[in-house]
């Protein structure tokens, strides 16, 4: 698996996210310990959007890597071809799950928009933009579960497909921080 362009602009999201966090959790901490009334009172909640929208981000990367929770005992325990077919179905379904999630996330990202939504904090942010991070994740995702749809329906290689498989990207180049090959 090569980066894609998909790949670098979600991971730089994610990172920038994650740092933004960081620096608005260390300006409110710096603030409240050494100049009290200059500390910013909406740090925790900037901090959980920020929070909120990187982990939506990250599902999607999950979905690429194969790092989402599924039962792998049960799929090492069958051949490469019942493997296939079992990941099809866990797509199909993951599919539907997500598309589904999508939806109804649009549908609470209207109703706040037309609501016209805010904080109850001094910072008054428009609560769709929060609730956006819902369905963009699950659109994200979805995209994911198509790509490995039809890589399982027409381009399986039950040499690099399988559970347990480890890829290249991952084995590192030796050292004690490589992953052992198979």
């Amino acid at each position: 698996m090569r980066d894609t362009w998909w790949d670098k602009v979600e991971r730089t999201l994610i990172g920038l996210l994650g740092l933004a966090a960081m620096i608005v959790g260390l300006v409110q901490v710096v603030g409240r310990y050494v100049a009290p009334r200059y500390a910013i009172s909406w740090a925790e909640e900037v901090i959980v959007y920020l929070v909120v929208w990187g982990i939506m981000l990250a599902a999607s990367q999950l979905v690429r890597t194969d790092g989402h929770v599924r039962p792998d005992l049960v799929l090492r325990a069958v051949s490469p071809r019942v493997q296939r077919w079992m990941e099809v179905a866990n797509c199909i379904v993951a599919l539907a799950f997500c598309l589904g999630l999508a939806w109804y996330g649009l549908s609470i990202v209207e109703t706040s928009w037309m609501l016209d939504e805010r904080s109850a904090s001094d910072v008054q942010f428009p609560m769709w933009l929060y609730s956006a991070a819902v369905p963009t994740g699950a659109a994200l995702m979805s995209g994911r579960y198509f790509v490995r749809l039809y890589r399982y329906l027409f381009a399986f290689d039950p040499a690099t497909m399988t559970v347990g498989h480890i890829p290249e990207h991952e084995r590192g180049a030796g050292g004690a921080n490589a992953l052992p090959l198979e």
